[in-house]
């Protein structure tokens, strides 16, 4: 069962990323968390969106914050 959350759709006991939260592939800040049935993993917005068609189809929750990249921009 997969479970696809967005920054309007955050659970309560999901926590927000932060600047400490690092993109597993590249290193920059990480916009999305993967849940695997291993353990999760980091992605920043291009890598998570890269990854995204590969890995949905097996997490069991993703969570993407990177709409908080457009924040600055429309402000």
């Amino acid at each position: 069962m997969s479970q696809i959350t967005t920054e309007d759709n955050i659970e309560l006991d999901a926590h927000q990323l932060s600047a400490l939260d690092r993109c597993d592939s590249c290193g920059a800040q990480a916009y999305v968390r993967v849940t695997m049935s291993t353990g999760q993993l980091f992605f920043c917005a291009h890598h998570g969106a890269q990854f995204k068609e590969k890995l949905s189809a097996t997490a069991l929750e993703w969570h993407d914050e990177s709409s908080r990249l457009l924040e600055n921009v429309n402000n």
